[in-house]
């Protein structure tokens, strides 16, 4: 797995592209009109895209009927040194349609404990939450 960034402005602009041409702009979002998403935010929405096809993909092979699907990713982040690593991160996944409340908790159990890549990588130093809504009631 490889990709490459490219600075495409004077300032904080880059361009993220992987093997296969796809690309996302990061940005310092902190300063005003940045036009790309932090690379802290990035990690929380890799967090909610790798959960979220391993949800998706368990519940579609349960022949479970998703109508939709939301992922909140809310991160803590911590004092160390320079730097303002993750402490912690929770997930909020809002499922709808016909869904066995029970197969969407089991789903998001297994994605955080066997099959997301990216919560494993962080997990040794970031302590990752998680809870189910399906049809607005938490299962």
């Amino acid at each position: 797995m490889k990709i490459t960034l490219n600075r495409i402005n004077d300032d904080f602009l880059f361009e993220c592209t992987n093997s296969q041409g796809n690309s996302i702009l990061l940005d310092n979002t902190s300063q005003p009109g940045a036009k790309g998403v932090s690379p802290m935010e990035s990690v929380l929405m890799a967090v909610a895209g790798c959960s979220g096809i391993d949800v998706v993909s368990i519940l579609k092979k349960q022949r479970q009927e998703i109508t939709g699907f939301q992922a909140e990713v809310e991160g803590e982040r911590v004092q160390v040194e320079d730097a303002k690593p993750f402490k912690s991160i929770k997930v909020k996944f809002l499922l709808e349609g016909n869904i066995d409340p029970k197969k969407a908790l089991k789903a998001a159990e297994l994605s955080f404990e066997k099959y997301c890549s990216v919560s494993k990588t962080l997990e040794p130093n970031v302590e990752i939450g998680y809870e189910v809504l399906v049809n607005g009631e938490k299962v």
